[in-house]
């Protein structure tokens, strides 16, 4: 019988056999190969006590560490485009302050990790952080465009997949269409909403492309919205959270990043084959749910289409019955 694989179930072993053969100190050390002084520690408490921390081991760069700090913080103030490189600082060193035992790779790791600290005393800017986003059922959503393809007559074309995602439960929306223009925009949308019974009530997360957005002040989360989205908008009941440009913006809206890519690696691929473009409507695909439809000729069988009154967060949405240019 293999004897207890952790220091925590060699204490619970100890004290039961204290507990039930009544066994001694001395005979219980020789039975489980410790120390007496382990046996003790286990018969006054079931948790070990924790190890002392390991005192921090000198580095190479220490003798260097207030230079290469004098250099990072030099830096807030010179312009963006003219600051230290960590090789830069590693040769200034080499140079003015005869450093020869210490590696390029030691001194760009500590510059890696000391120059947000840096920054974030000066408070020239905040620490990257990730904090976890929670959503409540029916409030939020994420849209997004990615690019897909399929043989269109023999002919490999290039389209674009709207995805339409609540946040709280992950269900999307699909919808293909032959570009990224307002049309294209707008019935993506009005597609998802009578697919999911309403529009959420909270806000719906979206990056800053063209058909909504005209004008982009900066970092901050000011917009100038196009005018035909801020009717289609007002219309709707929509309201629009938009994403900072960049890397950044993308981690905003996670969800809907992923489904994109899961959609195209998952549902199309290997990419459809139609001899036309395969929908009632001219220059749109469509589909519902984890699976997406694309129509009479497809390559893929369409899915069931999902009605109102078995989707689990249509009652969540708020509910619009409107249409679009109607009083």
């Amino acid at each position: 019988m293999d004897g207890p694989r952790s220091k925590v179930e060699l204490f619970a072993t100890i004290r039961c056999d204290s507990r039930t053969e009544r066994l001694s100190i001395h005979e219980l050390s020789r039975r489980y190969g410790v120390h007496r002084r382990l046996v003790r520690e286990a018969l006054t408490s079931p948790w070990p006590t924790p190890r002392k921390p390991m005192p921090p081991r000198p580095s190479v760069v220490d003798p260097y560490k207030h230079l290469i700090d004098a250099i990072l913080r030099a830096d807030l103030d010179a312009p963006r485009k003219q600051r230290h490189t960590a090789k830069r600082v590693f040769d200034r060193l080499v140079d003015e302050h005869g450093m020869n035992n210490v590696s390029y790779g030691r001194v760009r790791d500590y510059i890696r990790r000391r120059k947000p600290e840096i920054w974030a005393e000066e408070g020239c800017g905040p620490p990257s952080v990730f904090i976890p986003q929670t959503h409540r059922p029916g409030e939020e959503a994420e849209v997004d465009f990615g690019d897909v393809y399929i043989t269109l007559d023999g002919v490999r074309t290039l389209c674009y997949l709207l995805v339409f995602r609540l946040s709280f439960s992950g269900k999307a929306v699909h919808h293909v269409s032959a570009s990224q223009g307002q049309e294209a925009f707008f019935e993506s949308h009005v597609h998802a909403f009578q697919v999911l019974g309403g529009v959420p009530r909270g806000k719906v997360r979206y990056d800053n492309r063209t058909s909504a957005v005209a004008r982009v002040f900066g970092l901050t989360r000011a917009r100038v919205e196009t005018d035909r989205w801020t009717a289609f908008r007002s219309w709707a009941g929509l309201d629009a959270f938009y994403c900072r440009p960049g890397i950044d913006g993308a981690h905003e809206k996670g969800g809907v990043e992923g489904e994109v890519g899961r959609f195209r690696r998952n549902i199309w691929s290997p990419s459809p084959t139609s001899p036309t473009w395969p929908s009632s409507t001219p220059g749109s695909m469509t589909g519902t749910g984890r699976t997406t439809s694309a129509g009479s000729g497809s390559a893929r069988a369409p899915s069931a289409s999902t009605s109102p009154s078995k989707n689990p967060c249509s009652n969540r949405c708020r509910k619009t019955t409107a249409r679009p240019g109607g009083s």
